[in-house]
């Protein structure tokens, strides 16, 4: 029986090999095949005429080719075939697609030979994504493909599917625009989706049966196939992908994946384990496998061929699939050198792409922590950014805590956590940290390395975690507290993050953690747009606000200290800053703004000179709302105001 213990293995003794050529290659005249198995002592390729079921029809061994790989040429045109590997290192292990499968039969089971170009939509080869100034200019939109268009009362057809972001002139019951028309109408840049690398736990076969956000991988370089159309053929999910990519590319929104490079949801047996055993995951001293991700395992990223595995993949689905970003999964996992590879290989393709990431594990880590990629070490990583859950949790309350409240829930003595994220992050003289429970010290170094968000797919939505803490609130009250909290998140330095749906008060009906949970959950209810359209309303002004003025945007942290001023006297309950536009770009040559978290109206007093407000918490208008404001100012409950000053 195989141990699967490997304290007595010193894996930095494994040959690396840094060529480009791993993997599975089509050309109508022969191919070419080349895996990296440095423990193999034979090496089986299988073929198939079938993705899952039926025998063999020509069985070879690959010939060993140097520094642990392993390679054959396969003469004529195998387009179509299916293939697994299998490996012999003393026993035989099981049959596997390998690690590189870029294109796989159902539930993943086989590789597929294909072409590459015959998967590209019309007008592939010009298809290019938005890019920005600074990072800060981004305004993030996390959607689940199943969830965006699931719900009857989407008025997509291609419901659950990458084509479901294809469909325009889609509508609700109430004639609102639903899917891809809803993304522009609101105005967001980019849309990042949760996992849709082939994940592990829906059967492709009968994918309604079961639901889950797919952060369960099964390979890493290969689509899912249950949104596809047709999840036997492999060419049909990547053909569809890359028209969800274009439809999105064509509305001038980015395309950023979440990827799962922490753990796998097989351990032994895991398309590395098949392949390499023990080398791809970390080890405890007795030589079991570590668990920082709470799943079971966790990723070595520091070894040289998992970091080049982890590189490899990136660039294929960039440059393959034209992907403008990528969001990792438990970051705080990975070791920092990786992170600093992943950032130099990505700038190399394009300065333009957008990486951040979760500065956490979820437990004890055999690697310490100060080689590791976490939030506070953000600015060891320039050009990643970290989520930053201190904001989210001082404007809500604690996210595992459905009881627990924040600023915008009217809890007092949460000033200095809602300076720090409209600082987005940085040092800033005037926050006084010794006030912030969650942090001591600002951990990012430029703004353009903070995410800031209220919400997001883990836990409880916005809207269910502002009914559960405040329960005798009427819906009026909670849309008031929505419409805060995204005025906080969408005005302040760094960079916006919005959970599909909180523009319209999304529900999951108090569920907290709805991975698995079924459609009926965590569906995106179109309904609620109607129902709650003066939210979506304000956070499409909110975000028209934040394109149309850079003091909202600021590229750098000298700037925000120089230029960003807490300026009014201190009122519980109440932020207000002051910033001088006119040094920052910006045609308003001083802007005020004002957060009232209470339920009573404050009285603020104001510099000299004359003000026009241009947002309140109904209504957002650059023209002016109501007279010019002097001397002192009345905020309403649980609203913003924002002021210019006029010249």
């Amino acid at each position: 029986m195989r141990n699967w213990k490997f304290n007595h293995i010193d894996f930095s003794t494994y040959p690396d090999y840094d060529g480009k050529d791993l993997g599975v290659f089509w050309s109508p005249e022969k191919t070419v095949i080349k895996i990296w198995a440095p423990t193999a002592q034979l090496v089986e390729l299988r073929f198939y005429k079938d993705g899952l079921t039926g025998e063999a029809f020509h069985k070879t061994h690959l010939q060993k080719s140097g520094n642990g790989t392993w390679t054959t040429v396969l003469n004529g045109d195998y387009e179509g075939k299916y293939y697994t590997f299998r490996v012999n290192d003393g026993d035989w292990l099981n049959e596997v697609p390998g690690m590189y499968a870029r294109c796989v039969g159902v539930n993943g089971q086989r590789g597929q030979i294909y072409n590459p170009n015959a998967t590209n939509p019309e007008g592939w080869v010009e298809d290019t994504g938005p890019r920005y100034h600074s990072f800060t200019e981004a305004i993030i939109y996390e959607a689940h493909v199943r969830d965006f268009s699931i719900a009857d009362n989407s008025g997509i057809e291609n419901k659950g599917k990458f084509l479901g972001f294809t469909e325009e002139g889609t509508q609700s019951p109430q004639g609102l625009k639903t899917g891809i028309d809803h993304l522009q109408e609101l105005g967001i840049t980019h849309v990042h989706l949760l996992p849709v690398n082939d994940f592990a736990t829906v059967d492709e076969e009968k994918p309604l049966e079961k639901y889950n956000w797919g952060y369960d991988p099964l390979h890493y370089s290969a689509l899912e196939g249950s949104y596809a159309t047709d999840p036997y053929d492999g060419t049909k999910r990547i053909q569809e992908f890359k028209k969800l990519v274009k439809a999105l590319h064509d509305k001038g929104i980015g395309v950023i994946l979440d990827v799962v490079f922490n753990h796998t949801y097989f351990t032994k047996e895991s398309v590395f384990n098949q392949m390499v055993p023990g080398y791809f995951y970390r080890q405890k001293p007795d030589g079991s496998f570590s668990n920082a991700t709470g799943c079971g395992n966790e990723i070595a990223s520091e070894r040289h061929m998992v970091r080049k595995y982890i590189v490899d993949t990136l660039k294929y689905w960039v440059e393959e699939y034209h992907i403008d970003g990528f969001r990792f999964d438990l970051m705080g996992v990975l070791d920092l050198e990786t992170m600093k590879t992943i950032r130099k290989e990505m700038s190399k393709l394009d300065k333009g792409l957008f990486l951040y990431g979760e500065g956490w594990a979820a437990d004890q880590s055999p690697m310490f922590e100060d080689q590791r990629a976490v939030k506070r070490n953000t600015p060891q990583l320039p050009g990643i950014a970290s989520f930053n859950d201190d904001f989210r949790d001082g404007l809500k309350g604690n996210h595992g805590d459905k009881k627990s409240k924040g600023f915008v829930s009217g809890l007092t003595l949460r000033e200095e956590t809602i300076k720090f994220g409209i600082a987005g992050a940085v040092f800033h003289p005037q926050i006084n940290f010794g006030y912030i429970e969650t942090v001591k010290s600002a951990w990012a170094a430029e703004p353009d390395q903070c995410i800031n968000y209220v919400s997001c797919h883990d836990n409880y939505t916005l809207w269910d975690k502002l009914k559960q803490s405040l329960p005798k609130a009427t819906d009026e009250e909670l849309r008031k507290r929505v419409k805060l909290a995204g005025a906080l998140v969408l005005t302040s330095q760094g960079v916006p993050f919005l959970h599909a749906g909180v523009e319209f008060c999304r529900s999951k009906n108090g569920n907290g953690n709805s991975y698995k949970s079924p459609d009926a959950i965590n569906q995106l209810d179109w309904t609620r747009k109607h129902d709650n359209i003066d939210v979506f309303e304000y956070f499409q002004k909110l975000i028209q606000l934040r394109k149309n003025h850079p003091a909202l945007r600021i590229s750098n942290a000298e700037a925000i200290r120089s230029h960003l001023n807490f300026c009014t006297q201190y009122k519980i309950g109440v932020v207000a800053y002051c910033i001088e536009g006119q040094h920052v770009g910006d045609s308003w040559e001083r802007v005020m703004l004002f957060f009232n978290g209470n339920n009573e109206v404050v009285e603020m007093p104001l510099p000299e000179g004359k003000f026009r407000m241009v947002a309140n918490g109904v209504e957002i208008n650059e023209a002016g709302i109501g007279e010019l404001i002097q001397s002192t100012l009345q905020v309403l409950p649980l609203s913003m105001v924002v002021l210019a000053l006029v010249k």
